[in-house]
């Protein structure tokens, strides 16, 4: 299955209780919207970015994705409905809490990988922090 349908997500956000299986697809897909939304939210889409993100997706899911998947996954158009935050929100309790804190670090890798932060980025990542409910000391490894 390709994560970049992202089906697992609107499949989970009507169920409850997921599989482990279903919270594997739920990660995978959760990490690549979240990546991808986080490579347009300065309006600059960079290819250093792109390049991480591929990265980040392989190393954490073992799949490949395509530059245009990353870019179809940022496209606005996807979030008119549900923003990306809400959508955070709603499948949070059927995320496991090492995945919430694994999209959260991989976020500020793909953040970093252009050697400039802007406000805009900054404030995206405690958007999407503060949706998944993660803590400083959990976002550093000092509670689970």
């Amino acid at each position: 299955m390709a994560i970049a349908d992202l089906s697992s997500v609107l499949k989970i956000l009507g169920e409850s209780a997921p599989s482990e299986q279903e919270q594997d697809e739920l990660y995978a897909e959760a990490l690549l919207m979240t990546l991808a939304r986080a490579s347009s939210s300065d309006s600059n889409i960079d290819s250093a970015e792109i390049s991480t993100i591929q990265g980040i997706v392989k190393r954490e899911t073992g799949e490949e994705v395509s530059p245009q998947d990353v870019r179809r996954a940022a496209r606005t158009e996807l979030y008119e409905t549900m923003p990306l935050r809400k959508y955070l929100r709603n499948i949070r309790r059927d995320l496991r809490p090492e995945d919430r804190r694994k999209i959260v670090q991989a976020l500020a890798e793909v953040i970093n990988s252009d050697c400039k932060v802007t406000v805009l980025e900054i404030d995206f990542f405690n958007r999407v922090a503060d949706a998944l409910r993660i803590t400083p000391a959990e976002l550093v490894g000092l509670h689970d």
